[in-house]
């Protein structure tokens, strides 16, 4: 009787154990997933080069390294520092059409950092408009300007941010003698041909057609004045003195600065390096889904989530959301047509990057989305909101997805903030040579900027 009874005992804890066990079983958590692991697996398949590290930005203090530099404009620290200086620099502004705008602006009034060096509302205007506001969100055009008379972008500019990453600049890629340029010498018309016909990369073919398209100059008085002699001097010693000042000089020194900008303090970018607790496993969550069911990447898979292709989308154009200066008719709104004159290309805009992009006030070449979960609703969506561009004119590579309430949270925390470095600051001055106030210096601008 004793012995079935220990029997029974024993049997009754066996049952319960095994009733417990299968009870831990059931309520003991999934095995925990390796986020960094799946993600690093997802970028080797994705990258064009096979390499996860093809994501990872260049070095801004390593300049020897940094990417497409001109041969003729090999990038200097004396030649960044000017270049910094040069393009928050009011003083350029001499060429301004009326008195009163002269030394009022700079590159940065339209290229503003906290802004993701973006205008601080809808469309840049520089010559021409006074104030600025909040991050130049206040910049208004001045009554005694014709509207024809505006230095207005006709497209809401790129940043540039991370444009080391572009061989072509503009929405268009119509400055830069080469890459995607190459043997299309017979489109170079007017300032185009003047300044592609040099030779330069797309950087340095534009500034020197911005310095002068954006009433811009150096002569006696901002050299020595302003003390910007000696920069130059130390900035191109072996250049010849006879062109040492002038555009070609002032678009190697921006040219020099702009590589220089990258954004390379995002999280995204830190835990490319190896720190893997850089981002928080929601970012890493939407990280996954840009580099895979978003499929974002198709489109922005270089190193600054750009490329150097061209698309249609059928965003609206600026003129619908009250730009100056454009209109239905402004041939910029054609895109890569714009410089081809070719009708297949119209509509067709370069791939932007996406760094930074909580910053952003507008977002498109025609500002049409003023946030980024519009700008996320349009992308899923894949339908043509211009009235110009069917549906059977959209890049076959911008098709719908599905993604569920959750999933497009996590996006946009990659997106806002695994994207973002947080201190862009770093690439503005402190003061500059002149004193003048910066990045405006018109009387209304110095009150909102309380720089007097």
């Amino acid at each position: 009787m004793r012995v079935n009874s220990r029997y029974s005992i024993v049997l009754l804890l066996s049952l319960c154990l095994a009733i417990q066990c299968t009870k831990d079983e059931e309520t003991a958590p999934p095995p925990q997933v390796d986020l960094d692991k799946i993600l690093i697996d997802q970028l080797i398949e994705v990258s064009p080069t096979e390499r996860f590290f093809h994501y990872i930005l260049a070095d801004e203090n390593d300049l020897t390294y940094l990417p497409n530099q001109d041969p003729n404009n090999p990038v200097t620290r004396k030649k960044v520092n000017l270049g910094k200086m040069l393009f928050f620099e009011p003083g350029l502004a001499q060429d301004a059409k009326d008195s009163l705008c002269y030394e009022t602006y700079s590159c940065s009034t339209c290229h503003v950092p906290e802004r993701g060096f973006l205008p601080g509302r809808i469309q840049g205007i520089a010559d021409g408009a006074h104030g600025f506001g909040y991050l130049g969100s206040s910049r208004v055009p001045l009554s005694n300007y014709e509207e024809t008379d505006l230095d207005a972008q006709g497209l809401r500019p790129l940043t540039v941010m991370n444009v080391a990453y572009m061989t072509n600049t503009l929405w268009s890629g119509l400055f830069g003698a080469h890459d995607i340029n190459e043997g299309t010498e017979e489109l170079w018309e007017g300032k185009l041909a003047e300044v592609n016909h040099l030779g330069f990369v797309g950087l340095e073919s534009q500034n020197i057609e911005g310095v002068e398209l954006h009433r811009m100059s150096i002569n006696a008085h901002v050299l020595d004045d302003y003390g910007y002699r000696e920069l130059f001097d130390e900035a191109f010693p072996d250049m010849d003195v006879s062109e040492r000042y002038d555009d070609k000089a002032i678009s190697f020194a921006l040219g020099a600065y702009l590589r220089s900008i990258l954004t390379t303090r995002a999280p995204f970018q830190t835990w490319l390096k190896g720190d893997r607790s850089a981002m928080t496993a929601s970012q890493k969550q939407g990280a996954l889904l840009f580099f895979d069911k978003a499929r974002c990447y198709k489109c922005h898979n270089g190193p600054a989530l750009s490329s150097m292709t061209f698309h249609a989308l059928g965003t609206r154009d600026l003129h619908e959301q009250g730009g100056v200066n454009t209109s239905a008719d402004d041939v910029r709104n054609l895109g890569r047509a714009t410089f081809t004159k070719n009708p297949a290309d119209n509509f067709q805009f370069k791939v932007p990057q996406l760094y930074n992009l909580k910053d952003y006030v507008s977002f498109f070449h025609g500002s049409s989305k003023a946030t980024l979960e519009e700008v996320l609703e349009f992308k899923l969506k894949a339908q043509s909101e211009n009235p110009r561009v069917s549906q059977d004119l959209v890049s076959t590579l911008f098709q719908p997805v599905e993604l569920t309430a959750t999933e497009k949270e996590q996006l946009l925390d990659f997106l806002r903030n695994g994207l973002h470095d947080p201190d862009i600051t770093r690439y503005q001055p402190t003061s500059l040579p002149s004193g003048l106030c910066f990045p405006n210096n018109d009387e209304q601008s110095r009150i909102d900027l309380d720089c007097q």
